[in-house]
């Protein structure tokens, strides 16, 4: 018994101290990318707002979802952080009759992107009514021009209470194009009362940029949650760089540290190259989205390759149910190069190409183009004196909290041992 409980106690204290060397926490703060002085550009936001005829409906805290929107927006425009440049789009405002081809053009800028008047923007808000048709598709493609320009975060928030009736123009295949272009732009949308179809086709608008989708039943969850999709605009976040990545190592695009985007089919490698230097790091990790109806059994696999075509590291995961994002990452320290300390030439960079592959399927109805979205974040940092390192296996700079935890660990089971072998000839003796 008195030996099950040493190694009780040493198996925790072993446990705890394997944890705490993995994940150190002195390392997260040195070890991320500087930060820079450098003035960012004010976020976008364009509120996309539905004014067709079923606007009408009263089942929104006892009023029509039209009184619940505008009640909304008044409640959202008081709230707007002063950084943020707003715009409001509708759409179905202003074509009440049945010509389709002209119902499904119904879409306009109410109040322009750009610093906000609270009145001005309340003012055209409270002269809308709900009136035609529900042309989406037009209004994100309208919306998408209206933020264009500029590296600023970009986002829409689309507020609608039925699916688009301007078909065969699909908005899920509009908010594909968008992300594709690469101007980073995300599209939320808040679907108020939806029926199955429009929960759907929401998802879909949403899951295809990056957004996300909200059913809202009451008043006061619209205006909360449009205040936070803005608010969360306001954040400051890192702004993916738009790539093209090549189907060989030598006609790859050198990248540096950042994040960028990038689309690839189903099925297909895609190679980008980073130099590092001797007595650095490379940190590469890549995420790919399923944007559309997939297969189960899926992948995703990253590669990091010399310019010789030998693996140096792999990164992969795998999954067999449906999913949103997939991702993977590796870590690459290169080794200092000890005669280049004492001479006082700068030294040469090693190429590393990074191969970013899939193993998704999909049915044969499904579009193949525009590819996946890729996300793929690199870094290249201070490294450990030598490949060999502990730091290349995760454990950083806790390698000495490690063999302090451990030795602690171990004096501390021996010492509880003693006591509790005294404790037994104690009881023994009385």
């Amino acid at each position: 018994m008195i030996t099950r409980k040493r190694l009780a106690t040493g198996a925790c204290a072993l446990l705890a101290a394997l944890t705490v060397g993995l994940f150190p926490t002195s390392a997260s703060a040195d070890d991320g990318p500087a930060a820079t002085d450098s003035p960012k550009e004010s976020p976008k936001v364009e509120l996309v707002l539905d004014v067709s005829g079923s606007m009408r409906a009263r089942d929104i805290d006892g009023q029509t979802r039209m009184a619940a929107a505008k009640q909304a927006f008044n409640e959202v425009l008081d709230a707007v952080p002063q950084e943020v440049r707003l715009g409001i789009r509708t759409l179905g405002a202003d074509y009440p009759g049945q010509d389709r081809q002209r119902g499904c053009k119904d879409t306009r800028q109410l109040y322009p992107v750009g610093p906000l008047d609270r009145t001005e923007a309340k003012a055209a808000v409270a002269t809308l009514a709900p009136t035609g048709w529900t042309p989406i598709g037009p209004a994100l493609l309208g919306a998408a021009e209206d933020l264009k320009g500029g590296e600023a975060t970009k986002r829409i928030v689309l507020i609608t209470d039925g699916e688009d009736t301007c078909a065969p123009l699909d908005p899920c295949e509009v908010a594909r194009d968008i992300a594709a272009r690469g101007i980073h732009l995300v599209i939320d949308t808040l679907g108020l009362v939806p029926d199955v179809k429009t929960r759907r086709q929401l998802m879909c608008i949403a899951e295809a940029t990056g957004g996300t989708y909200t059913s809202v039943h009451r008043t006061e969850e619209l205006s909360g949650r449009v205040r936070q999709l803005v608010d969360r605009a306001a954040d400051p976040v890192v702004t993916p760089v738009a790539t093209r990545g090549a189907e060989r190592c030598a006609d790859a695009p050198t990248l540096g540290p950042g994040l960028y985007t990038d689309r690839q089919v189903i099925g297909r490698h895609r190679w980008y190259r980073v130099d590092v230097l001797p007595g650095q790091e490379l940190r590469a990790s890549v995420s790919i989205s399923a944007d559309r109806a997939v297969n189960e059994d899926y992948g995703v696999l990253l590669r990091a390759v010399t310019a010789h075509g030998r693996e140096i590291v792999r990164g992969s995961e795998a999954g067999d149910g449906r999913t949103d994002v997939i991702s993977t990452g590796l870590r690459y320290p290169k080794r200092a190069d000890e005669d280049a300390l004492d001479d006082d030439t700068k030294p040469a960079a090693e190429t590393v190409c990074l191969q970013v592959s899939n193993s998704f399927s999909a049915p044969p109805s499904v579009r193949t183009t525009p590819g996946m979205p890729v996300e793929l974040a690199i870094d290249v940092v201070d490294g450990p004196g030598s490949a060999s390192d502990v730091a290349s296996f995760g454990l950083g700079r806790g390698w000495w909290l490690l063999g302090v935890l451990v030795l602690a660990g171990f004096l501390g089971g021996l010492v509880w041992g003693w006591l509790s072998r005294w404790r037994v000839a104690v009881w023994r003796t009385h």
